[in-house]
């Protein structure tokens, strides 16, 4: 009976840690968004895309495809913004677990088990502006493609800086019917280089 008790006591404690760990992140984060649209851009373009992509002809897929331009600048420089304001906060504050799953407050602990959020954000940064750019050269469509996976990627860091890889994991699933694999494959090779070596 008493270890039951003391591994309930150990649970509870966790939860309580967790929560609180995950909510300093969210907060954080959440203050640097709050003056920027970049959710309300990106709904506008995932959601865009898939309408463009399901248009008669091809001429109104390149018709529906252009008039995103604006959105997609905005995201770029929006991301880069939020990357150069979250460069000002502590790398104390910052830290991504590599774990499938949160370890409150690891980074005090097993430093060499966490990697920097605010380095993940330069490289979205970098890599959207690539590929809205298009320095690839890409036709409207493939450009979309990428596009869209580079905006799912950046979701995914969200979600992981904020809660845990296993949650941002199954979101990305659960809202776009992909896995996190099929996302980092389909990226440009820029950030897909930069993501791997981060990771690793």
């Amino acid at each position: 009976m008493d270890i039951a008790l003391s591994l309930l006591l150990v649970i509870v404690v966790w939860q309580v840690l967790r929560v609180r760990y995950q909510r300093t992140h969210i907060i954080l984060l959440g203050r640097h968004l709050a003056n920027l649209q970049l959710e309300r851009h990106m709904e506008t373009l995932t959601q865009g895309y898939v309408r463009a992509i399901k248009a008669d002809t091809e001429a109104r897929q390149l018709q529906v495809l252009e008039t995103f331009a604006p959105t997609e600048r905005s995201v770029a420089a929006q991301v880069l913004s939020l990357a150069k304001a979250m460069q000002q906060e502590s790398p104390q504050d910052t830290p991504v677990c590599m774990l499938s799953f949160c370890v409150p407050y690891i980074e005090r602990f097993l430093p060499s088990m966490t990697r920097d959020f605010r380095e993940l954000l330069h490289i979205h940064a970098a890599g959207l502006r690539h590929v809205v750019d298009n320095n690839d050269d890409w036709d409207p469509k493939t450009r979309a493609y990428h596009l869209s996976a580079e905006l799912y990627l950046f979701q995914h860091s969200c979600h992981w800086f904020c809660k845990s890889r296993n949650v941002a994991d199954a979101r990305l699933m659960l809202r776009h019917q992909v896995n996190h694999q099929k996302v980092l494959d389909s990226v440009s090779t820029v950030t897909r280089l930069a993501y791997q070596q981060w990771r690793n």
